[in-house]
């Protein structure tokens, strides 16, 4: 074959080549030194399927013996034996199946918090399953639709649970998006209440009185730690994906003068655009992706901590700051990198034109004869709630007043909303949410589109113990009324 002839066949093969896309950026590389979080890092669940787009895991809720610090063990209500529970890690589209075996002394089951799934794997006792009773067995199967930081925990006697143990990680990436960051975090907070002896404290402490602050535990765990420690090359940037897994404290957090966060992300994946955060706030429930670039002398140290944060009366006198992760720089020159990444996503806001308008006050109210509390939305407890009523492709806007004395971070069920401003236009940047906090004595309006996937998905305080104390409902997406009625009656 002559050279003309080579270069004759060689044409189409170019052709391909020049209308082929341009390649993916390279994948970052790493600019921490080894082990940089070794005393941070959480166990990953392991995959027993070897189908590449399926992820199937075993999860067993038991008691198990945990240490959340030196020398500080407990008896604990953990998945696989670990707090948090292990983390799941899929990517958008991936089935999931997790074969859930209950070995606790309770009912219990998993509720996959944030994602928008079928109802049936909703993981809520009398509204899409029934409880798993000590001994039994369920198997969660579902696709996984969106990218973003999510979690899971019970949905049986939840501010117990929680509060003993029971929540995990669950992050599904994106295999097209690219931040540019290799050093990557996963970061669960926490707490746990403990009595002197070390033994798990009662859920109910204080009563209805406790009920109505919302309990906290005395134990701050970050990754189910207290105090955890990481080793940074001081200035190289990380990509922190945050969620507060705790059943009522609020984090505010603070990395120190001169350092911001850079919010990429929300509940429902990337934001519409980053954006700096001087400080970062987080209610019970809320998660953040975010870039932080550690700053400080080689060898020398910082902390992560939470200020306080006024989630309503009684929630800052007589507090302290809490330390959540110490950060030792390591003895290598600090990285000269230049601007943070900045991130961008292509999202539309919900046309509002003809959207239902609902108006939902969250009350507390005292009884007079025995002087005990409840929570209510619009006055009325969950035990004696009206729902929402919705049909298939609906857009709601809701104005939800907050008249109490506490923040309520709310939560709806397997469904985004869009976060209004006081005018009625989307808060910029636009973030996907699951969970906004609707601070005390404030009101806070979102707009919900519901799709095509009927059946009683509720919405609650993530305060749990304000969640049981009354502050729940539920909206019935094309259903008949008489369905939510019955539910009740369980």
């Amino acid at each position: 074959m002559t050279s003309a002839s080579r270069a004759v066949r060689a044409l189409p093969l170019l052709a391909v080549l020049a209308a082929a896309p341009p390649p993916a950026p390279a994948a970052a590389q790493s600019l921490q030194p080894a082990d940089w979080d070794a005393g941070i890092r959480l166990a990953e669940a392991v995959d027993r399927n070897p189908d590449p787009d399926i992820v199937e895991v075993d999860f067993e809720a038991r008691v198990a013996r945990v240490e959340i610090a030196p020398g500080v063990e407990v008896d604990a209500w953990t998945y696989n034996g670990s707090i948090p529970g292990p983390t799941i890690r899929v990517k958008v589209g991936d089935r999931l199946i997790v074969h859930f075996t209950n070995n606790l002394p309770r009912p219990s089951t998993i509720h996959w918090h944030g994602l928008r799934i079928p109802i049936e794997m909703d993981g809520v006792p009398g509204y899409s399953q029934e409880p798993v009773e000590p001994g039994g067995t369920f198997t969660y199967d579902f696709v996984v639709p969106d990218a973003g930081i999510y979690w899971y925990h019970p949905h049986v006697m939840s501010a117990a649970q929680v509060g003993f143990g029971l929540y995990g990680a669950f992050l599904v990436e994106d295999p097209d998006e690219n931040v540019g960051i290799a050093d990557d975090l996963i970061i669960v907070l926490s707490d746990i209440d403990l009595t002197e002896e070390g033994t798990l404290a009662s859920p109910d402490t204080g009563g209805s009185v406790g009920m109505l602050f919302g309990r906290e535990g005395n134990h701050v765990l970050v990754n189910g730690r207290r105090t955890p420690g990481l080793i940074a090359r001081a200035g190289a940037p990380q990509r922190w994906r945050v969620v507060n897994a705790a059943k009522s404290r609020y984090f505010m957090l603070d990395l120190g003068e001169g350092h911001v966060f850079r919010k990429i992300g929300g509940d429902g994946g990337l934001t519409e655009y980053s954006e700096d955060h001087e400080f970062l706030v987080l209610g019970a429930g809320e998660r953040a992706d975010v870039i932080v670039r550690p700053t400080g002398e080689p060898g020398g140290n910082t902390v992560l901590r939470s200020l306080l944060h006024d989630r309503g009366y009684g929630s800052t006198e007589f507090r302290d700051l809490e330390d959540l992760i110490s950060i030792t720089f390591a003895d290598l020159p600090p990285h000269a990198g230049g601007a943070l990444p900045e991130t961008r996503r292509a999202m539309e806001p919900y046309a509002l034109d003809g959207a239902t308008e609902i108006e939902l006050e969250l009350t507390v109210a005292q009884d007079p004869a025995d002087k005990s509390f409840s929570y209510g939305i619009n006055h009325v407890p969950f035990w004696q709630a009206q729902p929402v009523v919705a049909g298939l492709a609906d857009t709601h806007i809701w104005t939800v007043t907050n008249s109490t004395d506490w923040s309520h971070p709310l939560h709806l069920h397997g469904f985004f909303f869009m976060v209004l401003d006081d005018a009625g236009a989307p808060v910029r940047p636009l973030e996907w949410k699951d969970t906004v906090d609707i601070p005390h004595r404030k009101t806070v309006r979102l707009a919900v589109r519901f799709d095509e996937r009927p059946g009683t998905w509720i919405f609650h305080c993530h305060v749990l113990d304000h969640a049981e104390g009354g502050l729940l409902s539920a909206v019935h997406l094309e259903l008949p009324l008489a369905d939510f009625r019955n539910l009740l009656k369980h």
